[in-house]
């Protein structure tokens, strides 16, 4: 079996479940205020930030680690 590198399954399960529990309608009803971030409407704000932070998350767990691989991902890096 081919070794698979970057995040498990469970992590990415985890963000999908974040994201799909963030942008559901009852959680939505939180932002929609009538306030304003910098003269723009909460709930547009509190969407692009949400789904930024998810990309960040994503990314984060996604970036190999020293620490954190096998011994061949060690030799790899070495030499």
């Amino acid at each position: 079996m081919r070794r698979r590198d970057g995040p498990s399954a469970q992590v990415l399960l985890a963000l999908c479940g974040a994201g799909f529990l963030l942008f559901n309608f009852p959680l939505l009803l939180i932002w929609d205020q009538p306030l304003t971030v910098l003269g723009l409407p909460l709930l547009p704000v509190a969407l692009f930030a949400i789904w930024a932070g998810l990309i960040l998350a994503l990314a984060w767990v996604s970036v190999p680690r020293s620490g954190r691989g096998t011994r061949e991902a060690e030799e790899d890096k070495d030499g």
